[in-house]
């Protein structure tokens, strides 16, 4: 399967039977208990990064968010004050993630999101922030694709990815690995030193680092800034 079936399945995907079921995770309705690891565990993801930021002067600074979904991620920052721009492959969820911040936030003008996919951001940004996306991309793809949001960040990325080790090997080969009837796309697992390799090559070195597990959720959190 090329990228482009698997962006095409991703998106789909995302606008049908996924929308329900992730925007259940991402919510704070009633989930089963597998959904409710993943949801704990992608929201101390979130809570890492954003604890990485809360030293950081907010007010102002252009953050991209790319690949949003509900905007677990671009409504706190934009609470605090930064420039969000925000993206996901789903019209769905941009949808979703519009309500979120019109409920959440009294002013949304430093706010705006947008569908679109990874390929085609464009525009420069203090930091670049790409949560648990990596998991859609094969290897040869991954190294565009993190390319890209190199390019787009004039001092800082943070990437999130489920790392390529033996036992994660082990529990998606056995089908563990993000389980549910409604999943429906390929789960790629990263090596931690490709990663790198890359953000090195794109004149980046690690800042910090840090790993979030959980039953279900695997995700290893990388802060590149330029070198």
């Amino acid at each position: 399967m090329n990228v482009a079936d698997d962006k095409t399945i991703v998106k789909d995907y995302f606008n049908s039977t996924g929308f329900d079921r992730w925007r259940r995770i991402y919510g704070d309705g009633e989930v089963n208990k597998v959904q409710l690891d993943i949801r704990n565990g992608h929201q101390q993801t979130v809570e890492t990064v954003l604890n990485w930021l809360q030293d950081d002067n907010l007010a102002g600074m252009s953050i991209c968010d790319a690949g949003c979904g509900v905007g677990s991620l671009s409504i706190p920052l934009a609470q605090a004050g930064a420039k969000v721009f925000a993206s996901d492959i789903s019209e769905k969820m941009v949808e979703e993630a519009k309500d979120r911040a019109a409920a959440e936030l009294a002013n949304t003008d430093n706010l705006t999101f947008a569908v679109q996919d990874l390929e085609h951001l464009s525009g420069k940004y203090h930091s670049v922030i790409c949560l648990d996306v990596l998991i859609h991309y094969p290897q040869a793809q991954a190294v565009e694709m993190i390319s890209h949001l190199c390019s787009l960040s004039e001092s800082r990325l943070i990437l999130s990815f489920a790392p390529k080790t033996p036992a994660l090997s082990l529990l998606k080969k056995i089908g563990s690995f993000f389980p549910g009837p409604s999943k429906a796309t390929r789960a790629y697992l990263h090596k931690e030193a490709d990663v790198i390799k890359i953000l090195n090559s794109q004149g980046f070195t690690i800042q910090r680092q840090a790993m979030t597990r959980t039953r279900f959720y695997f995700s290893r959190i990388l802060e590149a800034v330029r070198s």
